[in-house]
């Protein structure tokens, strides 16, 4: 796994990454995790791949991600209610 860019956001750690003829977009906020595979060939192979990339992560796409965490978070606080654990 090859290590392509470190992406900034106020909300979430974003990461490229290259592997096995696909970039994998992870996204990270606290200990949850979102990856997203993205194949080689769905990008157009022209420029650096973190262009076409960042252009994938558009206010609306970084909006829902957002979102998703949110709802993972209550996801997982509810498990660890109903199972009283801390």
């Amino acid at each position: 796994m090859r290590h392509v860019a470190d992406l900034p956001h106020p909300e979430v750690k974003i990461t490229l990454l290259a592997w096995n003829g696909k970039y994998l977009l992870k996204l990270e906020q606290g200990p949850l995790e979102q990856t997203y595979k993205v194949p080689e060939l769905s990008l157009s192979g022209v420029g650096p791949p973190d262009q076409e990339i960042r252009q994938l992560l558009d206010d609306e796409f970084l909006a829902a991600v957002v979102v998703r965490f949110e709802g993972m978070h209550q996801d997982m606080g509810a498990a660890f209610a109903r199972h009283e654990l801390r």
